[in-house]
């Protein structure tokens, strides 16, 4: 059998890895309390939303995620001011309930994990102990209120709903994010492709170990138990 898809993802080859070497560098909250100035707007291949380059106030530069209405010129407080300014970047247990906010900490001092989409935000839903914060996914999550996280809504917003208009065009958008485009379903391809594949073969694995590798570990992998429920 030749290896599958699960199996060729695995090895790491630069198939399916993403061109880094693009990239504009990481995006995380600096440590320390400083502001600065948005010297410019913009776009990381590798990413759905824009960048804010910045040019903070001891002189270097740091790039943010831009959210919605941020302009060249722009003032930015990074957990120097308390104000609710787009932008802005504060601890949760500064932000005042129902305030949208995005790249939300998952433990204080991680730079951010949550809500770095282009177009997505995140709502401060009740403050105590922990703080609540809704999603965009609608799911619920208990952050510690030392988290930073920023002010707005994340910019791009609208990205999905202009057609891509030609499948060369989704291709190179995809490639730039490592991942391949025109996936071939496991039922159309041949027995000796896939365990799903070939007209006359017995039907898809009805139980899989899970100690399998990844070029058998499909269809119903370690069930309790197949077929209808006996009445």
């Amino acid at each position: 059998m030749v290896r599958i898809r699960a199996q060729r993802k695995g090895t790491g080859r630069p198939t399916w890895r993403a061109p880094v070497h693009r990239a504009k560098g990481p995006v995380y909250y600096p440590k320390r309390s400083i502001s600065g100035e948005v010297m410019d707007l913009i776009r990381d291949p590798g990413r759905t939303a824009p960048l804010a380059h910045l040019k903070l106030e001891d002189g270097s530069a740091l790039n943010i995620i831009a959210p919605e209405q941020l302009m060249v010129g722009d003032k930015i407080s990074i957990h120097n001011s308390k104000e609710l300014k787009i932008g802005n970047v504060l601890k949760l247990v500064d932000i005042p309930e129902g305030t949208p906010i995005y790249n939300i900490e998952r433990v204080p001092g991680d730079g951010g994990r949550f809500v770095r989409a282009s177009g997505t935000y995140a709502l401060l839903v009740s403050q105590g102990d922990k703080v609540k914060v809704k999603l965009p996914s609608k799911k619920f999550v208990d952050l510690n209120s030392k988290c930073k996280a920023t002010i707005g809504k994340v910019g791009g917003g609208g990205r999905l709903e202009k057609p891509y208009y030609k499948a060369g065009r989704r291709k190179l958008i995809l490639k730039a994010h490592g991942k391949k485009h025109s996936k071939t379903s496991a039922g159309a391809m041949n027995a000796r492709d896939h365990p799903f594949g070939g007209s006359t073969s017995p039907g898809r694995p009805k139980n899989v170990k899970r100690s399998s590798p990844p070029g058998q570990k499909v269809g119903t992998i370690a069930s309790r138990r197949t077929g209808r429920k006996k009445r």
